[in-house]
């Protein structure tokens, strides 16, 4: 892997305003790769079930979003008209994952075998040429609406027990959009007889913009990353120092090549940290509560949709880390009525 040096631009300290959004126009839309038009219409009806489920329109200010119940996934997020995500059209199944809450466990176990409390388990492999069990078990499952307002929606699952994971807890999720962006709380109770090992992320990917990816200036606030095997298990951590992955000072991406689990936050008074993308059409944050001491970065190398790579960015809000059923890193354990809380949310620069 390459890094593509130089003097980084300084950040844009506008946010994305009417004219920079419009500047965007039909560009910024392509590069997403989504129906979602710069009219705010999407090519499903948003109140309608598409091939994610029910489809949840939420509107406040220059913001609208689309929240789909398969998976509790943000399947839009626009901002006067223009799409900033990722993102596929309601009527496509995308590549799976995109903008999907990973439930009950994150990233990848190793051949899906771990062992909880001397008992040895064992869940399904969805991803056999890595030989892992990736991204939980409700990736395909439908939510049930708790509420559904003009700018919020709260969706609720009961996880019943599966084999390899004989627990059972209850989700509930809220997306609301707030001033400057969009909001995700998502709240899990032990609603079991037994203690349950438990993690969570979001897979919501960021598009580059109306610029290319290589040129998004970058600042991630982490200062360890994961040393992986060529299956993407951990073998190890090293510091980001002196190194292609250290984003601490804001720098463009350039040519580096990420899939690649980052921790050791640096968090601001309130608790949060804070990932800056300078795209060329403004600045947006991702900001992640306590509860999420772990990021995944994937610089879209290969997708599996027909669109040019590196196209966007996701960086994953993670309760843990890859392999955490194995290793016990970041594994939450929720005891018999135990509740556990986390937020994060997208925000344009201020």
């Amino acid at each position: 892997m390459s890094q593509e040096h130089g003097t980084p631009r300084a950040w844009s300290r506008r946010s994305l305003g009417g004219a920079a959004l419009a500047a965007a126009g039909t560009a910024g839309l392509a590069a997403a790769g989504t129906s979602f038009g710069g009219s705010g219409r999407a090519s499903a009806t948003p109140a309608g079930d598409s091939l994610h489920g029910r489809l949840y329109e939420l509107r406040s200010g220059r913001h609208r979003a689309v929240v789909a119940g398969v998976a509790a996934t943000l399947l839009s997020w626009q901002v006067d008209g223009t799409e900033m995500l990722l993102t596929h059209p309601a009527d496509e199944l995308g590549e799976g994952w995109q903008g999907k809450t990973l439930l009950p466990w994150a990233n990848r176990i190793d051949r899906g075998s771990y062992e909880f409390e001397g008992e040895r388990l064992q869940v399904p492999i969805n991803e056999p040429a890595r030989e892992a069990a990736l991204h939980g078990l409700m990736g395909f499952t439908e939510w049930t609406p708790a509420h559904h307002g003009r700018d919020s929606v709260v969706l609720e699952h009961v996880l019943h027990p599966h084999y390899g994971y004989p627990f059972q807890l209850a989700f509930r999720i809220e997306f609301a959009l707030e001033s400057g962006g969009i909001r995700s709380t998502l709240t899990a109770r032990n609603t079991g007889p037994r203690n349950a090992p438990f993690a969570t992320a979001n897979h919501t990917y960021l598009a580059a913009g109306t610029g290319a990816l290589d040129d998004v200036v970058l600042e991630l606030p982490a200062d360890t990353r994961y040393v992986t095997d060529d299956r993407l298990i951990p073998t190890g951590t090293a510091p980001v120092a002196g190194s292609e992955f250290d984003y601490r000072t804001a720098r463009p991406i350039g040519a580096t090549v990420m899939d690649t689990a980052f921790t050791g936050l640096a968090r601001d008074a309130a608790g949060n940290a804070t990932v800056r993308f300078g795209r060329a059409d403004g600045e947006v944050h991702l900001w992640v509560d306590r509860a999420h001491d772990y990021l995944q970065v994937y610089t879209d190398d290969s997708p599996e949709a027909d669109r040019p790579p590196r196209s966007g960015i996701t960086v994953e809000p993670m309760t843990c880390a890859p392999n955490a059923f194995v290793t016990g890193d970041g594994l939450i354990v929720l005891r018999p009525g135990d509740v556990h809380e986390g937020s994060w949310g997208y925000r344009l620069a201020e």
